[in-house]
Formats: C-alpha cells, structure tokens, sequence
C-alpha cells in the first residue's frame, strides 16, 4: 500500500515569539516546491500496480458498520459514478497516495467533492456558505481537495448529460479562481484571512461572477425553512405524557431500546464537557426527550448516527442534536501517522479549522469504546441539488466551490507558500484538469465494475432507500 511522502512542512509560524517571514519570501519558498514537483506532474494519472480492487474495498470500509444497513450502502453508491465517488473517499485516497504532491500539509476536508458543499447558520443565525463535511478531514496534501473537487466536478457533469466542453470549463474555471483567490488571499491581514467568508461583496475579491453568486442566494431562500420547528413537525409526535418521540421511518429512522436511548443520552453529558461553558450551561438547560437511529449520506451509511430531540422553554422550544459516529478517517491509511487521541475530536478541530464560521454546538463524545461528534441535526442547512442544474449553472457553481476552497485552506496555513508554487499561469489548472478527466473515466470504470459484482450476487446491495 502506497503512503504520501512529505516533501516539505509548511513553514507557518509555530510560536506567537517567531517572526512570520515577509510575504516575498514565502511565495518565494512555494516557487521553490516546483522544483522537486513541476505543476505539470500533478496532472499524471496512472493505475498503481498494487491499486486495490473497488469491490474489494467496499468490502473492507464495510467492517464495522451495522451489517444490516450495509446493503444500502452499496445500493446507494451504485445508483450511479457521482453517487460511487460521493461513498469513495478510500478508493480515491488510494489512487492519490501513490501520485505526484507538492508536499506542503496541513488541515484538508478529506472529501471535498461537489456535495459536500452548502450552506447552513452561522451562531448569529446568519447563513454561511462553505465546506459542510469533515468526517474524512486530515492533516494531507491540499491538493487532495483540489483534485477530490475538480473529478466530481467532470462526473457531475457527465450524469447530467454536459458536454465535455462545458464541464472542462467548469473545472478550469474552478482552479483559477481557487488559484488566484489564493494569492489575493496571501496579502491580506492575518486576521482578515481567519474571518473571511463568502458573501455578495467579496466576489470581486475572489473572482466569483454575480451568477455564482445567485447559485448561493437560492441556496439560503431554501435553507431558511429548515429549522429545529420544522423538524419537530416533521420527525416527532407528542406522547400522553407530554414528550416528544420520534415517528418511526424504517430502516431510515428507528427508535432506540430504552437501554441504548440511555447510554446516548449519558454520552451527551461527556458531550458538554467539551463545550465553551457559555454553550454548556445552554444545552445543559435542555431535558432529552427522546433518541433515534437515523441513516445518513452515502459513505456514512452503517455507521452509527443518532438524533436526540431535547426541550427547552416551553412546547416549541425544541433541539434537534445529532450524536455521528468517527470511526477515523479513510485517508490516514495513506499519509504518514498522525497520532490522534479522540476521532470525534479530529472532526470538530479540522471544522473549525477550515470553516469560517462553524455550528455552536459542536463537540465529541464516546459511547462504549466508539467515538462520536455532535452537532445540529438540520439548523438552516441547506446544499445544491447537482440533478436539476444545468451547464452554465455547474460551470458558476464550480467557481463559488474553487473561491470557497481557497479561503478554506487559507485560513490553516499559509496562502503565501500555497500561491507561490500554483503560479500567476494557468499550468495548475489544465493540470488539474487532465487528472479530472482521466479520474472521471476510472470512475466510471469502478462504478462498472460494482454494478456487475451486485449483478453477479457477489455485493448484497438494496436500492431505492
């Protein structure tokens, strides 16, 4: 199996007593890494002669799941390529592991495909676009996102029909603008760059066009609807008692036995203990109501996924708390170790990390020997929907997802170092490029290759849930 080699630490400043280097020679040592890595070698893609078969690492990233809900797993990641790569991050990071880097680490999303994007409220109950997905976050190569994003970008493309012209320009449209949002970003104030985040004025700064834009208004028209009091009437019924329960939605969402309903709602007492004390005294002031076994996304199904419905003042004051399994990241396989005390914990310091603005509630827990993190089940969330949008609409989504990206990995290292090797040229982004279309094809060939173990009984797979 193929491990990432590091070439070089990202030389951002370790203590608050050591001098940042000028801005000059920072992207001076970012022209440097070219040397060892020309930008044209991140464009190679090869097989790996050890690659791992896709059936095969289904099967093993299958371990440890609920075996019941496997099947739904597989079922969902054969409904087509862009649902395959969605479920595929160990597949890709296996690929990648054994590619040309540039060398230069820090935190990256892990899983920075085009869905994992959206948008969702801010503490101030204000909406925030950006990265909405850490389970697979890791210190890595950052162009791990960038090729992650660029090959979900062609697939999309493909499974609504494109042409290959409109999706190459997606795709290059979306490095350029993380390209020289990068270096826009390399200029700015140390604490401007930690509090940037997309809204309608910094499109000029970023290179987003005013239809990009659009792309993010519609999105909060329709997040906004999506509130704790939706969920309650949507998800819950009240008991004689006076309590909230779940409605049951099997297999998708299951009440828990009162023993397991307990030990969740212990592990959410651990919970507040790594909140601010501000946050901990206000969830501590909710009484749980009621907890479920709910199903979610693509690659996380059969992991364990809870919800907790808690009641504050009053019959409307609700919150909806999900309780979401950390079994580890899929890409530390291939990258050098990187010793980590609590899965849980990674999640929730990459997110805050990389986000500009992240959920209040965000914290880890343990149940049993598992570890988990919490946040908000569906407070003003909200994401694209990649099956009704049209080429010119993916080609200015891809731009908003390219800037998003940049301001992402700017503010947990330095876009001095990350400018200086991308370059004033376009080299990285037809680079990029080819690797997406050459990924998109293997894509599709282990899309092909799962669809015909299902058909041969060989992968149990259930459709349609």
């Amino acid at each position: 199996m193929a491990v990432v080699e590091i070439v070089t630490q990202d030389p951002w400043r370790r203590t608050i007593r050591d001098s940042l280097p000028p801005l000059e020679e920072r992207l001076a040592f970012g022209r440097s890494l070219r040397n060892k890595i020309p930008r044209s070698e991140l464009g190679k893609w090869k097989l790996s002669p050890d690659r791992p078969d896709p059936v095969d690492l289904i099967e093993i990233t299958n371990v440890g799941r609920v075996k019941e809900l496997v099947p739904i797993r597989v079922g969902r990641m054969a409904a087509s390529p862009l649902a395959f790569l969605r479920g595929a991050a160990a597949q890709m990071a296996a690929d990648l592991a054994s590619a040309p880097i540039s060398g230069v680490v820090s935190w990256i999303c892990g899983d920075a495909h085009l869905s994992n994007f959206g948008v969702y409220a801010s503490p101030e109950r204000s909406l925030v676009f950006d990265l909405n997905d850490f389970d697979e976050a890791v210190l890595g190569p950052r162009e791990w996102d960038l090729k992650r994003l660029a090959a979900s970008i062609v697939v999309a493309g493909r499974s609504r029909g494109f042409s290959e012209d409109d999706s190459r320009e997606a795709v290059l449209d979306a490095v350029r603008v993380y390209r020289l949002g990068m270096r826009e970003l390399a200029g700015l104030p140390l604490v401007d760059t930690y509090r940037l985040r997309w809204k309608e004025d910094q499109t000029d700064v970023l290179g987003i066009s005013k239809k990009s834009a659009k792309q993010g208004q519609k999105l909060r028209q329709k997040a906004e609807t999506r509130t704790n009091d939706q969920v309650l009437r949507k998800l819950t019924t009240t008991r004689k008692d006076g309590r909230w329960c779940f409605d049951e939605q099997p297999p998708l969402l299951t009440r828990l036995p009162e023993k397991d309903a307990e030990r969740v709602a212990s592990a959410l007492e651990r919970y507040t203990n790594t909140l601010p004390p501000d946050r901990r005294d206000l969830v501590n002031a909710y009484a749980v109501q009621d907890a479920a076994f709910k199903v979610v996304g693509v690659g996380s199904v059969g992991t364990r996924a809870y919800v907790v419905a808690l009641a504050g003042n009053g019959d409307r004051d609700a919150l909806f708390l999900q309780v979401k399994e950390a079994p580890g990241s899929q890409l530390a396989p291939y990258l050098p170790e990187h010793r980590v005390r609590h899965q849980g914990q990674r999640v929730v310091e990459a997110q805050l990390s990389l986000q500009a603005l992240s959920d209040p509630f965000l914290g880890w827990t343990t149940i049993g020997r598992r570890h988990f993190y919490v946040r908000q089940l569906r407070d003003m969330k909200g994401s694209v929907d990649i099956e009704t949008m049209r080429a010119r609409g993916l080609i200015d989504y891809s731009r908003l997802l390219g800037g998003t990206l940049a301001m992402a990995h700017a503010r947990c290292g330095d876009p001095a170092v990350i400018a200086g090797y991308l370059g004033k040229g376009d080299q990285v982004d037809r680079a990029i490029a080819e690797f997406a279309f050459a990924y998109a094809d293997q894509t599709e060939r282990d899309h092909d290759a799962v669809v015909k173990a299902i058909n041969a009984g060989w992968l149990p797979a259930e459709f349609g849930v």
